[in-house]
């Protein structure tokens, strides 16, 4: 099936090219009489303007670049879906990236949304990435990007997070109203904000409450499951384990769970294990896990606000804007041996 151009107008009503391309984009310089012949023969022959050739004449696509490490993980299709809830309000189309947490895939991915004229960028940075040149360069272009969850600190843009610090403290404190002693920390990737955010939590409930701070129960794995059950097992191994354990991640937390499970220890008796992220599946594990809820949908509706208003108005935010939602525990029998 033949796509209609502008040619095929033109030459149907005996018109230049741009006299039809002035007509269809309502230039004042073409009579009513002329653009209601262009507008109703477009209409009968299901004219679509070319969105490529139209966002090199107008600088401007409508669509947004995202960059998720994984879409396959709940919290990041969560926050996809809050961008998607203001972008297409909003006009904009959402385009997905993955970089799979890999730094080679992430560098494509920024190059390919900035040459395919992209009008921003939305980005969790990926785990293995630690030089952020790419992003710098088109920053320092003027190319809009707003950061969200996993943020780049060398990079004056605005920014989306949680208050990873509060969260951390709140599931530390929680484990020792529990009565737990002995509390090991699993931490994420140590050059990731969020995880070094989580880690000081941590530590700051441990100070609070007169706990002292091992550095033999700190360890740390990647946002990964597998990893984490290998990790966590040198923990379980010691003399004298720990009775409590606060995982940066679900993902993290669910490898601790099934370490613990094989190792033939009860949740939260022997050991009580909180996670952070509260994914779907936290809720439906057995022992259901007790985890630090983000408000997901909000971080990717904060995100798409800002970016979209960085696209529309370029020069009016001199200062950045790093937007922190609240946390909330959620507490399950993972970790609950009384009220707090």
């Amino acid at each position: 099936m033949k796509n209609i151009t502008i040619k095929d107008i033109a030459r149907e009503l005996n018109l230049s090219t741009s006299t039809v391309s002035r007509a269809l984009r309502d230039s004042t310089e073409i009579g009513p009489e002329t653009k209601k012949r262009v507008l109703e023969l477009a209409h009968r022959l299901d004219y679509n303007p070319n969105p490529v050739a139209l966002s090199l004449l107008s600088s401007q696509s409508n669509d947004i670049g995202v960059i998720v490490p994984e879409i396959a993980n709940p919290f990041f299709a969560i926050v996809i879906a809050g961008i998607e809830d203001v972008a297409f309000a909003q006009g904009y189309h959402v385009v997905i990236y993955q970089s799979h947490e890999d730094y080679a895939r992430e560098v494509l991915n920024v190059k390919h949304i900035y040459n395919r004229r992209k009008d921003g960028l939305l980005v969790s940075v990926a785990t293995a990435t630690t030089d952020y040149t790419h992003f710098k360069n088109i920053h320092e272009r003027g190319f809009p990007i707003v950061f969200f969850d996993r943020i780049c600190e060398e990079i004056d843009t605005h920014s989306v997070s949680v208050d990873d610090f509060e969260g951390g403290y709140k599931a530390t404190e929680h484990l020792i109203k529990q009565g737990c002693e002995r509390i090991a920390h699993v931490s994420g990737p140590d050059h990731l904000l969020i995880s070094r955010r989580r880690l000081q939590g941590y530590r700051a409930a441990l100070i609070e409450y007169g706990k002292p701070l091992l550095d033999e129960l700190v360890v740390s794995s990647p946002y990964s499951a597998t990893n984490a059950l290998e990790t966590v097992q040198s923990l379980l191994a010691m003399p004298k384990r720990p009775d409590g354990i606060f995982a940066s991640s679900d993902n993290i937390a669910i490898g601790c769970h099934a370490a613990i499970i094989a190792a033939g220890l009860r949740m939260p008796d022997d050991i009580a294990l909180v996670g952070f992220s509260d994914l779907p599946i936290a809720a439906m594990l057995n022992p259901p896990l007790s985890s630090v809820a983000q408000p997901a949908f909000e971080m990717g509706r904060s995100a798409a606000e800002l970016l979209i208003k960085l696209i529309r108005n370029p020069g009016e935010h001199s200062t950045s804007i790093s937007n922190m939602l609240k946390t909330k525990l959620m507490v399950r029998k993972s970790s609950m041996r009384i009220s707090d």
